[in-house]
């Protein structure tokens, strides 16, 4: 009965997430906590200016509660495997939580400060490589990773000897600023994570780990409670605050069961946008010319006459289909 860990943390995160803002956003508002826009964007998202920020503190706390939850009751969840993976999953969570202080600081210096940029982009990488590498030691120390990793849809499993812990940190850093990209529109990050947490709910159980894919689970009901509130037209957006801290959580759990590169399948639509947004720098700054509209690629097709929902429909359907052929690979390789 495995399963119904998964079930309880999913349903958990998401009602805590969804009730949370009932109280939390208006709260937000009256502090004023308002998204400050961008006069660079698409003209009709001005209308959200004021729509209040750091809302990512509400599936922060209702992933927290469901983990919790889960490491205090294991035994009655059948997680049999929480035993070996629970310093996996602290020190998860730990990482995931200072990845959501990173973003709650970059928020606060915009919305409070009237900073619009935030943190500068040294002191944000910095903060980011001292997550990563705490959390690439807690890794280390436990003994749960060897210097291979498993290329995924081949029967590759390259070790990478020394070099594989610069190469995971660079996968760390890489997957959290990508998630952080990917939130420009109503309900665009949410919608894709909540795929992404499916499909590695699916993964950890195939893989045997059971804890994880009860974390996986309320990763995912967190997601679904917070889109009750930042689906079209959003209520509230996550901020850095919660797309960090979701970065986090799904490196946490790659790296968690040992197959860090299904990010690639999984995570495609954060590697386009993250993709898109260094090649239009890189052509500006050498050419003087954009490659799209705008970037990152979301905001292209925005430009380019979609609305916001046909984009988070699309962009979570083609996460949905690579999300599922990894999934397939992955079985497939257990035979």
């Amino acid at each position: 009965m495995t399963g119904i860990g998964a079930v309880i943390a999913a349903v958990i995160a998401f009602i805590v997430t969804s009730i949370l803002g009932i109280w939390m956003i208006p709260f937000l508002k009256r502090l004023k906590y308002g998204q400050s826009i961008k006069e660079i964007g698409p003209v009709w998202h001005r209308k959200k200016q004021g729509t209040p920020v750091m809302g990512g503190i509400l599936f922060i706390a209702g992933i927290a509660v469901a983990v919790l939850v889960l490491l205090s009751s294991s035994n009655s969840f059948g997680l049999s495997g929480m035993g070996t993976e629970r310093p996996l999953i602290i020190g998860g969570m730990i990482m995931a939580l200072m990845f959501g202080l990173i973003g709650f600081a970059d928020d606060y210096i915009k919305v409070v400060k009237k900073r619009n940029l935030g943190l500068s982009a040294k002191q944000k990488f910095l903060l980011q490589i001292i997550a990563a590498v705490l959390y690439l030691i807690t890794e280390y120390s436990i003994g749960n990773q060897g210097t291979t990793m498993t290329i995924p849809f081949t029967n590759l499993q390259p070790d990478f000897g020394i070099f594989y812990w610069p190469v995971a940190l660079f996968i760390i850093v890489g997957t959290v600023n990508a998630v952080n990209l990917t939130d420009g529109i109503d309900g665009l990050a949410a919608s894709v994570t909540t795929v992404v947490a499916v499909a590695f709910m699916f993964s950890s159980k195939v893989v045997g780990y059971t804890a994880f894919a009860a974390v996986s689970a309320a990763l995912a009901g967190g997601c679904l409670g917070f889109l009750v509130w930042n689906f079209h037209p959003a209520k509230v957006f996550m901020g850095d605050t919660g797309s960090l801290f979701l970065g986090g959580m799904i490196c946490s759990i790659a790296f968690g069961i040992k197959e860090p590169l299904l990010l690639v399948p999984f995570g495609v639509i954060y590697i386009v946008e993250a993709l898109s947004d260094i090649i239009q720098v890189i052509s500006f700054k050498s050419t003087g010319k954009r490659v799209f509209k705008m970037a990152p690629i979301h905001h292209h097709f925005e430009m380019s006459g979609w609305s916001e929902m046909k984009i988070v429909t699309v962009f979570t359907t083609v996460a949905a289909v690579c999300s599922l052929a990894g999934v397939i690979w992955l079985v497939s390789t257990m035979r």
